[in-house]
C-alpha cells in the first residue's frame, strides 16, 4: 500500500493543490508587529509510534528524532491558549553536517508532516545536513488535531454518487456541518488556523532551535507558506526551493480550472507530439471534450468489485486533473481517456477509486481555514465560473459551476465560517534570497506559469520545467533531489542541473 501525501485538495493530502501577513523583518515590508510575537518552546519528545495507524512503512526509523513546539492558538492573544506542534528531524548521513539545516514544508492544506517524513527520508537530502518536519497547526501530530471523519466518510462515498447531482450536494455540506459542530463545540479557534499562524509557528521553530541559518522546502500548499514565511519572517533564510508551486498573489480556487486547462493542453500537445499517441488517439483534446459534455448529461455508471463507481463530466474532468497529482500516472492518460470516450469506464472508475485518501490523513481545521479565509474570501462562485468558462468554453456550465478538488467549497465555507483574512494575505512574495521554483510540464493543479508568476517578484531565482512530470517534482524524478541538493550546496550559483536534460517525457500508452 501506497500513501500519497501529495494533494493540494480537500479530502486529500499534499493538497497540492495555500497567506500573509505576520512579522517582517530586515528584508523590507511593515515592521514587526508586536502583537504577533510569542515566546514559543521546543522540549524533546519520543517519536510516534505507529507513525500512520496500519501504514508500518511510514514509520520513523532510527534516523530520526522528536521534539514538540509550543505556541499560541491566537497570535493575538500570546498569553492566551497554547497548542503543541510535532517536529521531526532526519539527521544527517555526513558525520560533519553543515549547521544550515533544511526544514521541509508539506502541502495539503492540513497535509500531515510526519507521513511525508517518511516517504523523503529515501531522496538524500539529508546529504549534508539535517532535515526538520513541522506538523502544521491542526494536522496529525499536533495537538490540537482537527480531522473530519465525516469529511472522510463523504469523500469514498461519493465514488458512488454524482456530484452535479443536486441530492449529493446537501450530504457534503451535512458531513461538513457535523464536523464543524464537534471542532468547534471542543473549544477550538477555528479562524486562528491559517497560513498566517503556520509561517509565524514555523519562524517560531528556527528560533526556539536556536539555529542562525536554515534553508526552506515546500511542495504545494508548502510552497504558499514558505513563500509566506519568506514575505514576513525572512530573516535567517539562506535559501529557498519551491516545488509545484502556490504564489501568494494567486486565488486557488478561482485558478483550479485555468490551471487544469494549462495541464490538459500540456497533455493533449504531449500526445500529439508521439507518432504512436498521436496514431492511436488522434483529436484526443476533442474527443475528451465530447466525453465531459456526454457524462454531464448522461452518467456512467461501473460496477467494480462488488462496488458501484459513477461518472459524470465533473468527475471524469476532475479526475484527468488528479492523475497529475502523482507520478507513474500519465503514462495511461490518454489510453484511459480514449476507453472512457469508447464506453470503456473500468479504468476511469479503477483510477478514480485511487484518489481517496485513506481516512484519519487530513487536519481539515487547516484545509478549510486556508480555503475560506484566505480564497473564497476574496471571490466567489459566480467569478470563479466566468474564470472557468474563459479557460474552458467548451465545457458545460454545470461541471464549471463546481471547483475542482474542492466541489462545492463555497457551501462547505458557509458551514465552516471562519473571518477573512487580512486582503494583505495575496501580496506577492518579494525577495533576493537564492530560489528555485521545481515544475511539472504535466501538472494540472499548480502548472509551470504558477512557478513563473512567482518568480516574476524573486531577483535571484531560476525556474526549472521537468518534462512529462506533474505534481511534486522531488518525488518524481531521480534528477529533482540531485538538483535540489547541488543548489542547497551552492545558492548563489554554479549548482548542477545537468541531469535535467536526461528527462523526458513518457511514452504513452497506446494498448
Amino acid at each position: 500500500m501506497r500513501v500519497s501525501v501529495r494533494m493540494l485538495a480537500l479530502g486529500c493530502a499534499a493538497i497540492a493543490p495555500l497567506g500573509l501577513v505576520s512579522a517582517c523583518g530586515s528584508r523590507g515590508g511593515p515592521a514587526p508587529d508586536p502583537d504577533t510575537s510569542s515566546a514559543a518552546t521546543y522540549t524533546a519528545a519520543a517519536c510516534p509510534s505507529p507513525n500512520v495507524s496500519g501504514v508500518p512503512q511510514l514509520d520513523l526509523g532510527p534516523g530520526f528524532s522528536c521534539g514538540t513546539l509550543t505556541v499560541p492558538e491566537d497570535r493575538s492573544r500570546p498569553d492566551g491558549r497554547r497548542i503543541e506542534l510535532a517536529v521531526t528531524r532526519l539527521a544527517a548521513a555526513s558525520p560533519t553536517p553543515r549547521p544550515d539545516p533544511l526544514v521541509y514544508l508539506t502541502g495539503g492544506p492540513g497535509g500531515p508532516a510526519l507521513a511525508s517524513a517518511a516517504q523523503v527520508e529515501p531522496l538524500g537530502l539529508n546529504r549534508d545536513r539535517d532535515v526538520l518536519f513541522l506538523a502544521q497547526r491542526g494536522t496529525m501530530h499536533s495537538d490540537p488535531f482537527l480531522p473530519c471523519p465525516e469529511i472522510d466518510e463523504f469523500q469514498s462515498a461519493q465514488t458512488g454518487l454524482s456530484p452535479l447531482d443536486p441530492a449529493t450536494a446537501p450530504q457534503g455540506v451535512q458531513a461538513t456541518r457535523s464536523c464543524r459542530d464537534r471542532v468547534a463545540g471542543g473549544g477550538h479557534d477555528l479562524g486562528a488556523y491559517d497560513t498566517t499562524a503556520n509561517a509565524a509557528d514555523v519562524a517560531d521553530l528556527r528560533v526556539a532551535l536556536g539555529l542562525d541559518e536554515w534553508n526552506v522546502y515546500g511542495v504545494s500548499y508548502g510552497t504558499d507558506l514558505a513563500l509566506t514565511l519568506l514575505r514576513d519572517h525572512p530573516d535567517g533564510i539562506r535559501s529557498v526551493v519551491l516545488d509545484s508551486v502556490v504564489p501568494t498573489q494567486s486565488n486557488i480556487i478561482e485558478g483550479f480550472w485555468p490551471g487544469a486547462a494549462e495541464g490538459y493542453r500540456a497533455l493533449f500537445d504531449a500526445c500529439a507530439a508521439q507518432p504512436a499517441c498521436a496514431a492511436a488517439y488522434p483529436g484526443l483534446q476533442d474527443e475528451f471534450t465530447r466525453t465531459v459534455n456526454r457524462l454531464a448529461a448522461a452518467p456512467l455508471t461501473v460496477e467494480l468489485s462488488g462496488r458501484r463507481v459513477v461518472l459524470d463530466g465533473y468527475t471524469f474532468a476532475n479526475l484527468v486533473i488528479q492523475q497529475s497529482l502523482a507520478p507513474g500516472n500519465y503514462a495511461g492518460l490518454p489510453a484511459l481517456i480514449h476507453s472512457t470516450a469508447t464506453g470503456d469506464g473500468v479504468p476511469a472508475a479503477t483510477a478514480l477509486l485511487g484518489t481517496v485518501t485513506p481516512p484519519g490523513l487530513i487536519g481539515y481545521g487547516l484545509t478549510f481555514g486556508v480555503f475560506c479565509g484566505e480564497q473564497t474570501s476574496f471571490t466567489d462562485s459566480e467569478q470563479v465560473a466566468a474564470t472557468a468558462k474563459r479557460a474552458l468554453p467548451d465545457f458545460p456550465d454545470p461541471v464549471l459551476s463546481l471547483v475542482p478538488q474542492a466541489a462545492r467549497i463555497f457551501d462547505d465555507c458557509d458551514v465552516w465560517d471562519v473571518p477573512a483574512s487580512d486582503a494583505r494575505v495575496h501580496e506577492p512574495t518579494a525577495s533576493d534570497v537564492p530560489t528555485l521554483l521545481l515544475t511539472g510540464s504535466l501538472d494540472a493543479v499548480t502548472p509551470p506559469s504558477r512557478a513563473r508568476t512567482a518568480a516574476e517578484s524573486l531577483s535571484r531565482s531560476e525556474v526549472l520545467e521537468f518534462p512529462g512530470l506533474g505534481h511534486d517534482v522531488l518525488q518524481s524524478s531521480d534528477c529533482a533531489p540531485a538538483v535540489t541538493v547541488s543548489f542547497l550546496e551552492k545558492p548563489a550559483g554554479g549548482s548542477d542541473t545537468s541531469c535535467l536534460a536526461r528527462v523526458q517525457m513518457p511514452a504513452f500508452t497506446t494498448g
